[in-house]
């Protein structure tokens, strides 16, 4: 009876000559019928849309009575996150509902007085003056990778999704926490945020049923012991730093310092706990994924491999790339940003409309749904030629998209904080494991992106490890 509602996705790739149009979903081509749409939404929320949605425009529709608008025209995002951003700052109760056990009023879920206070003081302390500190614990645990990849033989094979989870982990763990968690502590957090994303639900049922704040999350004892044991973890290291333990440098002391002198905050150990758990899971997650895909980008496309390669040896030579690198990089930057183009971290960005508005030429309703994909509005023609392409070279040079165009870190006030801290990471990993490796996936292997709470290929990407000069 429900065969033909059982959710599937018809995965596109194609490869010719020095052409590559990565891995992604097909246009969906069901009918619309509500169920079938929220079913297949569970599944996978990027194969949902038809060829129709990748354009230039503002559309609206109801879903089970609640209004829907997706927003893909820069003008129109501009005024989303920009010139209307307080009627718009509220997170979907989707969001809000699934991060809320996790993060509590983080800065990623909050809104109104406690977002306003909390986002200068993340934002000082992710803030790019700060990235010579950081760039030297990029630089130490990068190669911290490379000396144990080495030690492994010529085309073994890792799960690099895992192996790029656990370098940023511990490139955050050290700069958030300082030296206080340890490699073990470390791949506990990280695992404790998969097996969250995991459990979550994609869609958040009661409020399509008329809840406008949602239902909250089921707390299965699984999703209890995976936030057990994140908290147990982030609580002890601000309570270290809290009696006068934790290292002077780290994103929590400052935080902690920033309390002492403005006790008018309010930063108690828990609302630490909740900005330092937001920090990891932005910090580490995100950049994991973005990596990944750029090393899937790379082995279908040697060609700009090529480039990457020959673009280090000019640079460093026979010297691992650095921080100061980074402004001759131009090829790495031009495929992290690619990367970050069709393979946005966060491809959704949904809000809760507070008040009646008007975007474009659709009426918004108090509560409606308001859309941004990146995943769709990077792949929309009219911004990008051949948008479906891998083509790094669109950024090369002084080329740059049209504003509200591309977006992977956001936009507007609530632009991501960590937006050089990631750009900067992102692009010196896969310089200084580029220049020693190449990474493989087998050409036979079926990529699926999937989105969670973030995009990562589903079940990870296998790929074997072979050392510069040998295929």
């Amino acid at each position: 009876m429900f065969r033909n509602l059982r959710p599937s996705t018809d995965i596109i790739e194609k490869r010719q000559n020095d052409t590559l149009e990565p891995a992604h979903a097909n246009f969906y081509r069901g009918k619309p019928n509500p169920l079938r749409l929220i079913l297949q939404a569970r599944h996978d929320f990027l194969s949902i849309w038809r060829k129709t949605d990748y354009a230039d425009q503002v559309t609206s529709i109801k879903l089970l009575g609640r209004q829907l608008v997706l927003v893909n025209s820069p003008d129109a995002i501009r005024y989303v996150v920009a010139k209307r951003h307080e009627n718009f700052e509220r997170k979907t109760p989707q969001m809000r509902r699934a991060l809320e056990f996790l993060l509590g009023d983080g800065l990623f879920i909050s809104d109104g007085e406690t977002w306003k206070q909390r986002r200068p003081l993340v934002n000082d302390i992710v803030h790019k003056n700060r990235l010579p500190v950081f760039g030297k614990i990029m630089e130490k645990t990068a190669n911290e990778m490379v000396e144990r990849w080495s030690a492994l033989p010529d085309g073994a094979g890792v799960n690099v999704l895992y192996e790029m989870a656990g370098l940023t982990a511990e490139i955050i763990s050290r700069s958030v926490f300082g030296n206080d968690l340890g490699e073990e502590a470390a791949n506990a957090v990280s695992q404790g945020f998969e097996s969250y994303q995991s459990l979550i639900d994609s869609i958040n049922l009661g409020y399509f049923l008329g809840f406008d704040d949602g239902l909250p999350v089921l707390r299965t004892p699984k999703l209890r012991r995976s936030v057990s044991r994140i908290h147990g973890i982030i609580d002890k290291v601000v309570e270290d730093h809290l009696a006068g333990r934790g290292d002077d440098q780290s994103m929590v002391e400052l935080l902690v310092r920033r309390q002492q002198r403005n006790p008018e905050l309010k930063l108690d150990v828990v609302a630490l706990r909740n900005e330092a758990a937001t920090i990891f899971m932005a910090g580490h997650e995100t950049t994991a994924a973005t990596l990944t895909w750029a090393w899937y980008l790379l082995s279908r496309a040697p060609w700009v491999e090529k480039a990457v390669h020959d673009e280090l040896s000019r640079v460093c030579g026979d010297r691992t790339p650095t921080m100061e690198d980074l402004p001759a990089l131009d090829w790495c930057r031009a495929v992290i940003e690619e990367t970050l183009r069709l393979y946005p971290p966060v491809p959704i960005l949904a809000r809760q409309a507070t008040e009646a508005d008007r975007i474009g030429d659709v009426d918004i309703k108090p509560a409606s749904l308001v859309l941004i994909v990146p995943w769709l509005l990077h792949r929309t023609e009219a911004f990008f030629k051949d948008a479906h392409l891998f083509k790094p070279e669109r950024f090369l040079g002084d080329k740059r998209p049209i504003p509200y165009s591309y977006i992977p870190f956001a936009a507007g006030p609530r632009v991501c904080p960590g937006l050089q801290f990631g750009l900067n990471e992102a692009i010196l990993c896969l310089a200084v494991l580029a220049q020693r490796f190449r990474i493989r996936v087998a050409d036979d292997l079926k990529v699926e992106p999937q989105c969670r709470l973030t995009l990562r290929p589903r079940s990870g990407l296998p790929v074997t490890l072979h050392r510069r000069g040998k295929a």
